[in-house]
């Protein structure tokens, strides 16, 4: 069985790793040139190899399965929590005291406020993780993180989101303080649990939006972007629910405050993100298509004016069990350990 070289810099733990993210890690990290995955939690599959669960990698990589109690006493330098909301937040302490560092794919430490994360989730296993956690979006923390033993990795609506608007916040083209966002998510934004909304004979052929008042990811975009600004942002939030398996595009809508070309705007976006590897702003009359991000950690974003009715349209549009999930625990990772923050990272689209 072919197994990582001999130099492996990074031992990585995955909690949960039965799901769809978890699942996406590990097909991430397996061909990663400086990591191992010292092992994976899964009640159901605990005590087998990995290899017994998925199939494709026999004969190329394995590693053993076991509790997430369990889990926690194998030597590791960082581990990924993609476990449940409050599921999470019971590891976290635990494995910073031994030392491992934590990248969180859970909701337990995304909002600094205990009192907003009580509205939203319900009450907090262990409230001071949500001071102790970096917001894990490279593009606006990458900094942070870098020194961070704790990172709370973004949701993939916001993700696509906050990308799309964050660079106008430094200039007074729009209306920022109220973003309106409809955004539409592969089935796989669900998860992996059996639930007749999202089995294939209810979804396959439906599209239908969901929580278009309450949605959890809202305080979390309203968060990031209000920390952004320096003042309040709201966020009107629809997400939908479309027939694919995997990808996400979301289409912003901000009102301008006077006559600004197109062309002013995206050059603008280009600049802002002139540095970043995983995000790309197309160009005029091009616009996003999950297809061509589908299994890799790009963002496209597109920006178009409106003259008619003075709308500036941003539409984003990602993977969201990669640039959504996954692919950004993966870049965090790589930042937090010193990794070249691309590597394992850089495959073309799953296409078609």
């Amino acid at each position: 069985m072919r197994q990582k070289r001999e130099a492996v810099m990074v031992r990585t733990t995955i909690f949960g790793v039965k799901g769809y993210t978890g699942v996406e890690l590990v097909r991430l990290l397996a061909p990663h040139p400086d990591v191992a995955i010292a092992g994976g939690s899964s009640r159901q599959w605990a005590g087998k190899q990995a290899s017994e669960v998925f199939p494709a990698l026999g004969g190329v990589y394995d590693f053993t399965l076991s509790t997430a109690d369990d889990l926690r006493r194998v030597l590791a330098d960082l581990a990924f929590l993609a476990l449940p909301h409050g599921e999470s937040a019971k590891f976290v302490r635990p494995l910073l005291d031994a030392g491992v560092k934590v990248v969180d794919l859970s909701a337990d430490g995304l909002l600094h406020d205990p009192r907003i994360y009580g509205e939203w989730y319900g009450p907090h296993y262990d409230p001071d993780i949500l001071s102790r956690a970096i917001y894990g979006l490279p593009e606006i923390h990458r900094e942070e993180i870098s020194k961070a033993s704790l990172v709370a990795n973004p949701g993939c609506y916001p993700t696509s989101v906050i990308l799309g608007v964050a660079p106008l916040i430094s200039r007074d083209w729009a209306d920022t303080s109220l973003v309106i966002a409809d955004s539409k998510s592969g089935i796989s934004g669900a998860g992996r649990g059996t639930k007749l909304t999202t089995s294939f004979c209810e979804a396959g052929e439906g599209f239908k939006p969901y929580n278009i008042l309450r949605h959890r990811h809202i305080p979390e975009m309203e968060q990031e972007l209000s920390l952004l600004k320096g003042d309040r942002v709201r966020v009107r939030f629809s997400p939908h629910l479309i027939p694919v398996s995997r990808g996400m595009v979301s289409t912003i809508y901000l009102p301008l405050k006077g006559p600004v070309a197109a062309d002013t705007i995206r050059e603008h976006y280009e600049a802002f993100y002139s540095a970043e590897p995983f995000v790309q702003v197309l160009s005029a009359g091009v616009l996003p298509d999950t297809l061509q991000v589908r299994g890799t950690n790009m963002c496209h974003i597109a920006v178009e004016v409106d003259d008619r009715t003075g709308i500036l349209v941003v539409v984003s549009a990602l993977d969201n069990l990669t640039k959504g999930a996954s692919g950004m625990a993966v870049q965090n990772m790589n930042i937090m350990m010193d990794l070249k923050e691309t590597v394992g990272l850089t495959g073309l689209p799953l296409f078609p």
